[in-house]
């Protein structure tokens, strides 16, 4: 009996380090978890770590949505629930009549709002078209609702052929293909010879 609670005590003693480490490796990432989530207001629902989401409408692929977290706040409360995304976020929409991709969206955080509804992107955004087109600004808003995607920050294109046009209130439809900017100025490369 002396024996068994000898043998019981070296094997707690050699298995406590890795309980310990265990332990304090849920804590790290509870604590960050909880870290990134201090400057949100609501509840938080468990974490969904790796969200890998593709939207459909009649069996064709209309988006696929890729995050590494997304927290969710107020669950209880439908008319005040969100989403957040804060390790980055990345949408491709795809053309409903062909299935190939016609655009994508990428942010560092990405927030969504009125379930489902309103998308929000911010820090580092960079969006493209199917020409290639590029669209930069440090927040956009795609609200699928209604197609049309907006930005009240400044908005700079790069479009075909290297034109750069920057603009403070940006709308245009969900494909990027007829965008309306408010106080734009650009830069506009002019081939000499074609005007001779």
């Amino acid at each position: 009996m002396y024996n068994r609670v000898k043998n019981l005590q070296r094997l707690s003693l050699l298995l406590l380090p890795v309980l310990m480490f265990s332990i304090s490796s849920c804590e790290n990432d509870l604590n960050k978890v909880k870290e990134i989530a201090s400057n949100e207001v609501g509840i938080i629902v468990a974490p969904t770590i790796g969200v890998d989401l593709i939207m459909s409408d009649s069996a064709k692929v209309v988006f696929h949505l890729t995050a590494p977290l997304v927290l969710e706040y107020n669950p209880e409360n439908p008319k005040k629930s969100y989403r957040i995304a804060p390790k980055g976020i990345k949408v491709i929409h795809y053309d409903k009549q062909t299935g190939k991709e016609d655009g994508t969206i990428i942010a560092d955080t990405g927030i969504i709002h009125n379930g489902d509804k309103l998308y929000e992107f911010k820090k580092n955004v960079v969006a493209t078209n199917a020409k290639g087109e590029t669209y930069k600004s440090e927040q956009l808003f795609w609200d699928s609702a209604t197609k049309t995607i907006y930005s009240h920050k400044t908005v700079e294109i790069t479009m075909e052929g290297g034109n750069v046009m920057n603009g403070d209130d940006f709308v245009s439809d969900d494909k990027f293909v007829h965008p309306k900017l408010r106080n734009s100025k650009g830069l506009f490369h002019v081939d000499e010879n074609a005007t001779q």
